[in-house]
């Protein structure tokens, strides 16, 4: 077996999975885009339609019970983070969380605990710490 392919050059794998399936780490040789998750709301699909490159989020990884998403280039870059937890997702009152990244390397986020974040690990942590 090979190396792990770079983010972003996975290939899309379009084939349909529903949350249940969505692994608890990350691919290493494809993504699934959102428009492959059966139960993906709204507001995840539309993630990436202000981003120039690599519009159409994917999925990242779970961190807890919450999902992890991503639309854009992987560094140095705009591009967005989104999470909403798994077992609410497919609720009319489902929250989902966004953390903006800056081409400058500057980010900005809302966890799920209501505190505002600049940078990214602190706001997975939020997410980690957040039942």
């Amino acid at each position: 077996m090979g190396d792990p392919l770079p983010s972003p050059q996975r290939p899309l794998d379009h084939t349909p999975v529903h949350t249940a399936e969505l692994p608890d780490t990350p691919l290493r040789d494809r993504a699934i885009p959102a428009t492959a998750w059966a139960e993906a709301p709204a507001s995840l699909l539309a993630l990436g339609d202000d981003l120039p490159d690599t519009p159409v989020a994917r999925y990242v990884r779970r961190i807890g019970p919450w999902l992890l998403w991503r639309a854009g280039p992987p560094r140095k870059a705009e591009a967005r983070a989104w999470a909403a937890r798994a077992d609410e997702v497919d609720t009319p009152a489902h929250q989902a969380f966004t953390f903006l990244f800056a081409p400058d390397g500057t980010g900005d986020g809302v966890g799920p605990s209501g505190a505002r974040h600049t940078r990214f690990r602190t706001w997975k942590e939020d997410l980690r710490d957040t039942h």
